[in-house]
């Protein structure tokens, strides 16, 4: 194996870790072992794990050999221009396999979803994988087209529900709306279209399925009402169901879309800053009243701030 550092050639194709753990790290040794797989790092026996020399990858490393060194262990970030026993192209045929091992399980699981009947956040778990294969799927395993062909398929739009693609706006005021336990993003942001596009007055219930209040209006619920429908959140179902031609309406429904299905549709990062804030009340014990308030508060602060760009 050669090695270069601080060269004046070009850039060593590989990256390569190597470090020891103090005796006494076992929470250290998972730790770092589970960041390895995230990266999607190949281990070399026991000289260490490589990976791709590029300027992401090498940050992540060198945070993680900090890491390591912080915790009274020791670790080192080098380039590797070669390895003597395992030549570049069966190099990148390893990263490739341990690819195609990742695409198989999702596909599988992909394949199982079709023939059964499953939740959207079941669907948007498994695009997230989806995302998080592709992203350390360095040289293009072809398992890729053959696992993003089938979760397509799996999301493909279904046949909308006439009853509530041909609505009246008045059939739904005053009326009392319900939705699952613990909001999140999507049923605060939701919550707040509602009170401030369709009823002012709405007011809010929370249950399972099974126990949905009795003339209420669901929303963000697994089985009827508005929802998830095709690749739309529940945000933008209401937001195309009542016509609700706001242009800043329009870029949260971005911004909803992508923090709750996780496909970087439109690459929009706030919604998970308010996710972020929903999860840390909700560990505060606030109620889900009180959590939807918040939610509908943050909402309306998004709104205005957005006006103004």
């Amino acid at each position: 194996m050669s090695v270069a550092q601080n060269s004046a050639v070009p850039a060593s194709p590989w990256l390569l870790l190597v470090f020891s753990l103090p005796k006494k790290g076992a929470s250290l040794r998972v730790t770092v072992w589970r960041k390895l797989q995230r990266y999607g790092s190949l281990p070399l026996g026991n000289s260490g794990y490589l990976l791709p020399n590029d300027t992401a990858n090498r940050e992540k490393l060198e945070w993680l050999a900090t890491t390591i060194r912080s915790a009274h262990g020791d670790a080192s970030v080098v380039e590797v221009q070669s390895i003597d026993n395992c030549t570049t192209p069966q190099l990148k045929k390893r990263f490739s396999e341990a690819r195609a091992d990742d695409y198989r399980q999702l596909l599988a699981d992909a394949e199982g979803a079709q023939s059964s009947k499953v939740s959207p956040t079941h669907i948007a778990r498994l695009q997230q994988r989806f995302q998080e294969i592709s992203a350390i799927d360095f040289f293009g395993s072809p398992m890729r087209g053959q696992v993003e062909r089938a979760l397509a398929e799996l999301n493909a739009p279904r046949k909308p529900n006439s009853n509530t693609m041909k609505i009246s706006p008045g059939d739904y005021r005053r009326r009392v709306w319900s939705t699952r336990p613990r909001p999140g993003v999507d049923r605060v942001m939701s919550a707040w279209l509602i009170r401030k596009y369709i009823d002012p007055r709405a007011r809010f219930a929370f249950a399972v399925e099974e126990k949905t209040p009795r003339n209420a209006v669901p929303f963000d619920m697994y089985e009827g009402g508005f929802g998830h429908r095709g690749d739309d959140c529940t945000f933008e179902t209401l937001t195309k169901a009542f016509r609700i031609r706001d242009k800043i309406v329009q870029i949260m429904g971005q911004i909803v879309h992508d923090a709750d299905l996780f496909d970087e549709k439109f690459g929009r990062r706030e919604g998970f800053g308010i996710d972020e804030v929903m999860k840390g009340w909700a560990q505060q014990n606030l109620s889900d009243a009180q959590l939807l308030d918040r939610g509908m508060e943050l909402a309306e602060g998004l709104y205005h701030s957005l006006r103004k760009r």
